[in-house]
């Protein structure tokens, strides 16, 4: 009866408080708890760490056998694994990418340009590789958008190629899939937000860019200051003369992104689930997008709309001197069932549809990703150990076969055979 009593009462309060003072205490009691999970999970200093990677991983990922991986650690050649019980041998993403490095050079004193290549994937700009810069994005929630961005980020990077992540999202879901809780990590001016933003409290961008646990891998974190930018355009585009076209909106992303160009090989832009003038601007600073869908009826119908409001606005754009020539257009299906009917047969219309541009791979649901994110992980980062087999197996089948679609797209843009 007591414990009644005591329920009543809080309703009564709850009832008389304003909201907003009963939103912001539900706010705070959320962050605490989410700041103690963190600790406990990534003790002693809070901060993610990425795991090493057995021989055989780290000989698919450079493109070697794993026997070939044994005599240079015999031999002593290159950077060497750590030796764990009954002689297992186990690298980091960063001894990888040395190796590499290291198998690149040995080809090149052969003479063999093109084998260095496949080690080392990094752009060279003389060949005319341009930054690649790749918006994922619709407006709908759930269909699959930043899981899809962080493990795309996440692959480019194992696979060898230097990276930036992008946060557009103001609810940072990116982000904290990287280890950042945006309300405790981050001040002001530190998101994409700073570099952008029309008064004198613009940053350079490379300041304000972080480097994460993860080796060729970086990250310009999200949080709800981004919504600035969709307040302050409006009154700039109102103070704008006429005629002015310097600072303009919608270049003022590919503008910062420039600033970094010669760092990176490849920008992955988590976008905000709405059609506002933060995506615009990523759209308008990529050379490629990825739609992601997932296969339902209600959420292709809204699809449709996304895909009307999308043209109309950046045909706007293009009539006021945007630059809008993708390298690919590309609609990427998320959280499919092969066994469910209905998914399979709009997944057949999709392609019927639009043919090439839906990619071959779609992204499997799977338990496995659920599971991984409860610790605030992707599938890249959790050992096969933590699932059974044929659940972890099917689910990076996927995610690998997805990825590695799209990094053969982008090393098509550079026109590489």
């Amino acid at each position: 009866m007591a414990n009644a009593t005591s329920t009543a009462t809080l309703k009564e309060v709850d009832r008389l408080r304003p909201a907003d003072e009963t939103i912001a205490d539900d706010a705070q009691a959320l962050s605490a708890q989410l700041k103690a999970m963190r600790e406990r999970l990534f003790p002693p200093a809070s901060q993610k760490t990425l795991r090493s990677f057995t021989s055989g991983e780290a000989a698919k990922l450079i493109g070697v056998s794993d026997g070939y991986l044994r005599q240079l650690s015999l031999a002593g050649e290159g950077p060497q694994p750590d030796v764990g019980a009954g002689g297992r041998r186990y690298y980091s993403l960063a001894d990888i990418d040395a190796i590499r490095h290291f198998l690149a050079e040995q080809a090149l004193a052969k003479g063999n340009a093109a084998k260095a290549r496949s080690y080392v994937k990094w752009r060279d700009p003389a060949r005319g590789e341009h930054l690649q810069v790749i918006s994922v994005t619709n407006f709908k929630g759930g269909s699959g958008k930043t899981t899809s961005s962080v493990h795309l980020a996440q692959y480019l990077a194992m696979t060898g190629h230097r990276v930036l992540a992008v946060d557009l999202d103001p609810q940072a879901s990116l982000s904290a899939l990287f280890g950042y809780q945006p309300e405790l990590d981050l001040v002001g001016n530190d998101t994409l937000y700073g570099a952008i933003r029309y008064d004198g409290e613009v940053r350079p961008l490379q300041e304000i860019i972080r480097k994460t646990y993860f080796h060729n891998l970086d990250l310009l974190p999200g949080n709800l200051e981004l919504q600035e930018f969709e307040h302050a355009t409006p009154r700039a585009l109102a103070q704008r003369q006429p005629g002015d076209t310097q600072g303009l909106f919608f270049t003022r992303v590919q503008d910062a992104l420039a600033s970094v160009a010669d760092n990176y090989d490849v920008v992955v832009i988590d976008c905000p689930p709405q059609l506002g003038y933060l995506t615009l601007s990523a759209l308008c600073a990529s050379t490629s997008v990825v739609v992601t869908v997932h296969p339902q009826m209600l959420d292709v119908a809204s699809m449709s709309q996304f895909l009307f409001m999308t043209s109309d606005l950046l045909s706007v754009v293009r009539e006021a001197g945007g630059s809008l020539n993708f390298d690919f257009l590309r609609y990427l299906v998320t959280r499919f069932e092969p066994h469910d009917g209905p998914q399979t047969q709009i997944v057949g219309f999709l392609r019927s549809l639009f043919g090439e541009r839906v990619l071959t791979s779609p992204m499997l649901k799977s338990t496995a990703v659920s599971d991984a994110g409860l610790t605030k992980q992707t599938l890249y980062e959790v050992g096969r150990e933590n699932f059974s087999r044929g659940t972890y197996d099917r689910a990076m089948e996927s995610l690998d076969a997805v990825n590695a679609e799209i990094e053969r797209l982008i090393h098509q843009a550079w026109r590489r055979g």
